[in-house]
């Protein structure tokens, strides 16, 4: 089973308030560069000019990124825990359903571990990625700037987290997700929680790609030394528990007509039609047991599996719409929420969408239990850990 260990911390200093807003960004893989330059102008210490570096900025911008964050360590801009700890995270949102919710895990070093070895899982296919910048980043700043996201196997992981700790930064986020991070220092206390994340293993939610650089930083500290803290990473941990999690889809957008999609893909599923797509497809959607093509103009086509079509073919959509397209010539692009997928089809830059329902906590855990893997981008996971809130230094 995986090592789950405290580290001793960077954090923001924080004087009479504990608010961190400006200096935090969303997760570097869901924004760009426009969204980066909104960031960097609400504060010039703000994360991204560490963790986000622009082409613009040249073959040096690693380089700027390790100046800069040593500059913000020396200056007390970011300052380092004394101590190993643990940071408890607390997200708090409304969900799709309008209920207000609170989530809870706990930020600390998880084992990096080869592949195929147990103990830390993936639980999707990964698309492959040409650039290097994950690893650059890391060689050239020593430090985890993000967590990975990994789901904990161990039941009465949160009953352990419940209890409040030191608050020592927290945000609200421009979804109005409100970020609470606490600082756990109490040695039985942290050696109880890492006895419980080692306890099982641990599957990656989000993240596959930043554990497989890690894994290759480690590889490359081996044969060449340097930071010892290589053999582990930053990782946020949560119990795989109903409460505890909030999962989207990730639709389909696909380079081919909605008239090319619908014939190839009228051997595996009855059409009817959906109307004007909107927000409240999703719970039809939901409700019908069905997939919906989303044309140019706003319309939909409900997609009803026929279930004799999928046999042997598990029983996701995203696995299914794979079969189902196997022998059509096409490329797929990936995006979350509805109203973004209705834009971007509207726009001419793809030929059509497929809306898929969100995996439920059940094929999420038959997943960890069979080691089979879901499609690539299956799943989405809300709301999203804020980057800034905490990094971890290599040595």
């Amino acid at each position: 089973m995986p090592r789950f260990e405290p580290f001793s911390a960077l954090r923001y200093s924080t004087g009479a308030s504990t608010d961190i807003t400006y200096h935090t960004s969303a997760p570097y893989d869901v924004f760009d560069e426009d969204r980066r330059a909104e960031y960097a102008a609400m504060s010039p210490s703000n994360v991204v000019l560490i963790d986000y570096p622009i082409e613009s900025d040249g073959p040096s911008r690693y380089d700027q990124s390790a100046s800069i964050l040593k500059t913000w360590i020396a200056d007390g801009t970011i300052v380092e825990d004394s101590s190993p700890t643990f940071s408890i995270y607390r997200m708090t949102f409304t969900d799709e359903a309008g209920r207000s919710r609170t989530t809870i895990g706990v930020i600390g070093a998880l084992e990096v571990v080869d592949e195929g070895a147990g103990g830390v899982l993936p639980h999707e296919r990964t698309t492959p990625k040409a650039k290097t910048d994950r690893l650059d980043l890391t060689r050239a700043t020593q430090s985890n700037l993000s967590p990975i996201w990994g789901l904990s196997l161990t039941a009465g992981l949160t009953d352990a987290l419940v209890a409040p700790a030191t608050v020592v930064a927290e945000c609200t986020d421009e979804e109005g997700v409100h970020h609470v991070l606490e600082r756990v220092e109490d040695p039985a206390r942290i050696a109880r929680i890492s006895d419980l994340v080692s306890a099982n293993p641990v599957l990656i939610a989000d993240g596959h790609h930043r554990y497989a650089i890690s894994r290759t930083y480690r590889d490359e500290v081996r044969t060449n030394g340097g930071p010892v803290d290589s053999e582990l990473t930053m990782t946020y941990v949560g119990e795989l528990v109903q409460e505890q999690l909030s999962v989207a889809a990730i639709h389909r957008l696909y380079d081919i007509s909605p008239e090319t999609l619908l014939t190839a893909l009228a051997p595996f599923y009855e059409t009817s039609s959906a109307g004007s797509v909107g927000p409240h497809t999703i719970s039809e959607m939901d409700s019908r047991g069905c997939l919906c093509l989303v044309s140019p103009d706003g319309s939909g086509t409900y997609l009803t599996p026929k279930e004799s079509a999928f046999a042997g073919v598990r029983a996701l959509d995203s696995s299914r719409l794979e079969h189902a397209l196997s022998t059509t010539t096409h490329s797929v692009s990936y995006q979350h929420g509805v109203t973004e997928v209705v834009r971007k089809v509207g726009s001419a830059s793809y030929g059509a969408a497929i809306l898929i329902r969100p995996v439920s906590l059940e094929e999420i855990r038959r997943t960890a239990d069979t080691g089979e893997l879901m499609p690539p981008k299956s799943t989405f996971f809300t709301p999203k850990l804020r980057t800034g809130m905490v990094m971890r230094p290599l040595r």
